[in-house]
C-alpha cells in the first residue's frame, strides 16, 4: 500500500491508499503511545513513545490485556442494581465506567487532578472546579490509593494557594475556583450570554466554597482509610491552610458578638451581589458560614489526632501554628454567624429574605426551559440578583454532606437550636424555588429529598442519571461529559441509600431504598478491609474478605457487630421492632 503523512496545524494523520476486490475486506491496526514530558519520570516523551510503540505486542493480545484490566476493574467497583428500571442500572454503568476510565490507575503516578468534564471534550478548558467533590467519595471508598493522587494533586499546589491568599490579604490557602496547571485561577472575569450577545464581567471567582470541597475530601479520605502517614504528611497541612484562610477571611461584628464571612458566592451561582449595588458577592452565605466551622473544627481534630510528641510537635513547628490561633479557630467555631428568615427558615444569605418572589410559571409559559435563568433574565435587561431563585442547591448542600443530627449539633454549638420541622421547612422552601441549572442539581435534590420524601427522590435521580445520555442541556455534553453528576449519581447509590456514614473505627448504615430498587450489591474498602455488601428489603448482608486488618465496628441503625476479616453477619428486621443478627 501507499503511506503518506498528513501534517497540518493541529492535525496530523496517516494517509492509507491500497485497491481492494468487491466483497474482500481489510483491518487497519492502529496502535497509538502517549507520554508527557510532565511525567517526572520522563527525560524525553518522544523517544519514550517510539519506543513503547515498537514494543508494544499485537492489536489481539493488546485487546485481551485491556478487557482483563477491565475485567479486573468490574471485579472491584461494581455496583449491581436490581431495579424496576433496567435502563437505570444500565446508565449507572455507563456513569461507572467514564469514573474509572478518568481516575485510573494510569494516572495515579502523574500531577493529574479530575477536569470537571473528564477526558473528552474541551468544555470549561480542563479547568479543576468543586466537582470533585461530587467524584471523590467513590473514588476513596473503592481506590483510596488513586482518591490519595487526587488530594496530592491539590497539594502540590498549595503555595499557589498560599500566594493566592496572601495577594488578596488573607492567611493560609485560598485555592481557585478553577485550577489549571499551575494552581492559579484560571476563572475567566467575562462570559458571554449567547441569548443577548452580550459579554458580561463574571464574578465566580469569588465561590470560595472550592476550599470547603477540598478540605471535605481531606477528612472522609482519612476517615475512609485511617493513615496517620497521610494525615501527618498531607491532609492536616491542607486542613491547617485552608482553616487559617477561613480564619482570616471571618471579621467579627462587635454589636452582634458575631463573626461573619462576607464578599463571596455560595454554590447557588445566581447571586453574584445585591440588586442595584456595586458590592461584589453576598454576606453571610449560610452554607460557607457553617462548612467554614466546620472545616475549622476538623483542622482542630486532625491535630489532636496525630501523635503528640513527634507528628504534632513537629507539624506545628514546620506551620508555625500559635495558642492564639488555634484559640480564635474556636471561638469562630462558638460564634459564626447563620442567618434564618422570620419564619425560622435559614436564609441562602444575609438580604435574602428581602429579595422579590419570581414569577416561575409565567416564565415556563413563555420560555419552556428555565435551567439558565440567568441567561433569559439577561436578556431581558433583569437580573438573578433581585429574585428568590437559585441555580442550583446552596443551603441543601448542607444536608448533602452532613447528616441531620450532625447539621443541628454544628447549629447548636453556635447557639442556634433549630429543630427537625425547620430544616424540612427549609428544605421546601428552596426546592421550589430553584431552576435546576446544574446538572450537579438533580444529584443534591435526590440525595436531600431520600430522607425527606422519598417518593420524589427516586424522580431526581432518574433526571441526574439522563443528564449526558438525553444531553438535558441541550448541547452542552457534546463539549465533554458532566463527570461531577456522574460520580455524584454513583455516589448517590453507593452512600446515600444505603446510609453510608465513614466514623473513623466505626462504618454505618442507615438504608434508606426506593420501592423501585429490590437489591444492591457492592464492595468497599474500609480501613483495610474489603467489605462485600448486599441491601434488600429489610436486610443487609456484610461480610469481609480475609487478610490481616484490624476488627472495625459495622453499626446498621441499632445493631452492631464488630467484623473481623474472614468473618460474615446477615442483619435482618431493619424495620423497627424485629431486629436480627446472625453471624454467618
Amino acid at each position: 500500500m501507499d503511506r503518506s503523512l498528513v501534517s497540518q496545524p493541529g492535525f496530523i494523520a496517516h494517509d492509507l491508499t491500497f485497491e481492494l476486490q468487491q466483497v474482500q475486506s481489510v483491518t487497519v491496526e492502529k496502535i497509538v503511545a502517549l507520554y508527557t514530558s510532565r511525567d517526572p519520570g520522563i527525560s524525553e516523551s518522544g523517544q519514550d513513545a517510539r519506543l513503547a510503540v515498537a514494543r508494544a505486542a499485537d492489536f489481539a493480545e493488546l485487546l485481551s490485556s485491556h478487557q482483563r484490566a477491565w475485567q479486573r476493574a468490574w471485579n472491584r467497583c461494581d455496583i449491581e442494581m436490581d431495579s424496576v428500571n433496567e435502563w437505570s442500572a444500565t446508565v449507572l454503568h455507563l456513569h461507572i465506567f467514564h469514573l474509572l476510565q478518568t481516575v485510573s490507575p494510569r494516572r495515579a503516578h502523574l500531577d493529574v487532578g479530575v477536569p470537571a468534564r473528564g477526558w473528552h471534550g474541551e468544555a470549561y478548558r480542563g479547568h479543576i472546579f468543586w466537582d470533585e467533590l461530587f467524584i471523590f467519595p467513590y473514588i476513596n471508598f473503592q481506590r483510596p490509593l488513586l482518591a490519595a493522587a487526587l488530594l496530592e494533586y491539590r497539594y502540590a499546589r498549595l503555595g499557589a494557594a498560599r500566594a493566592a491568599a496572601r495577594d488578596a490579604g488573607f492567611a493560609g490557602a485560598m485555592f481557585p475556583w478553577q485550577s489549571g496547571s499551575n494552581g492559579r485561577e484560571e476563572t475567566q472575569r467575562l462570559h458571554l450570554n449567547p441569548m443577548s450577545g452580550r459579554w458580561l464581567p463574571d464574578r465566580s471567582h469569588l465561590q470560595r466554597h472550592v476550599n470547603i470541597a477540598i478540605a471535605h475530601s481531606v477528612w472522609q479520605h482519612y476517615m475512609v482509610t485511617g493513615s496517620l502517614e497521610f494525615l501527618r504528611f498531607t491532609g492536616a497541612e491542607l486542613l491547617i491552610e485552608i482553616a487559617r484562610f477561613w480564619s482570616s477571611i471571618a471579621t467579627y461584628n462587635r454589636a452582634a458578638e458575631r463573626y461573619e464571612i462576607n464578599g463571596v458566592m455560595g454554590p447557588d451561582e445566581y447571586h453574584d451581589g445585591y440588586p442595584n449595588s456595586d458590592e461584589e458577592g453576598v454576606r453571610n452565605n449560610t452554607y460557607t458560614n457553617i462548612m467554614a466551622v466546620w472545616v475549622l473544627q476538623r483542622a482542630l481534630e486532625a491535630l489532636q489526632e496525630l501523635p503528640p510528641h513527634y507528628n504534632r510537635q513537629e507539624l506545628v513547628e514546620e506551620l508555625a501554628i500559635r495558642d492564639d490561633e488555634l484559640e480564635r479557630w474556636r471561638d469562630i467555631s462558638r460564634k459564626m454567624t447563620v442567618v434564618f428568615h422570620g419564619d425560622g427558615v435559614l436564609s441562602q444569605f444575609e438580604g435574602y429574605e428581602q429579595l422579590a418572589e419570581f414569577d416561575w410559571e409565567g416564565y415556563r409559559d413563555k420560555y419552556g426551559n428555565i435551567r439558565r435563568l440567568d441567561r433569559v433574565l439577561e436578556a431581558e435587561d433583569d437580573s438573578t440578583n433581585r429574585y428568590k431563585v437559585s441555580k442550583q442547591a446552596d443551603v441543601l448542600m448542607l444536608l448533602y454532606l452532613l447528616s441531620r443530627d450532625e447539621l443541628r449539633g454544628l447549629l447548636a454549638g453556635l447557639g442556634y437550636e433549630v429543630s427537625e420541622e425547620q430544616l424540612a421547612r427549609t428544605v421546601d422552601y428552596y426546592l421550589g424555588r430553584t431552576s435546576h441549572g446544574s446538572t450537579l442539581s438533580s444529584v443534591v435534590t435526590a440525595w436531600v429529598l431520600a430522607r425527606y420524601a422519598p417518593d420524589k427522590a427516586w424522580r431526581f435521580l432518574q433526571q441526574a442519571l439522563q443528564s449526558d445520555v438525553a444531553d438535558i442541556q441541550g448541547g452542552t455534553t457534546a463539549e465533554g461529559i458532566h463527570l461531577g453528576a456522574m460520580g455524584g449519581t454513583v455516589d448517590l447509590v453507593l452512600r446515600c441509600l444505603t446510609g453510608t456514614r465513614a466514623r473513623g473505627q466505626v462504618l454505618r448504615f442507615d438504608p434508606a431504598m426506593p420501592p423501585e430498587i429490590k437489591q444492591l450489591r457492592f464492595s468497599v474498602h474500609y480501613r483495610g478491609h474489603r467489605i462485600e455488601l448486599v441491601f434488600s428489603d429489610d436486610r443487609v448482608e456484610v461480610s469481609s474478605r480475609p487478610g490481616p486488618a484490624t476488627p472495625i465496628t459495622v453499626s446498621v441503625r441499632e445493631q452492631t457487630v464488630e467484623l473481623h476479616p474472614g468473618a460474615a453477619y446477615l442483619l435482618t428486621g431493619l424495620r423497627p421492632g424485629r431486629p436480627q443478627v446472625k453471624r454467618c
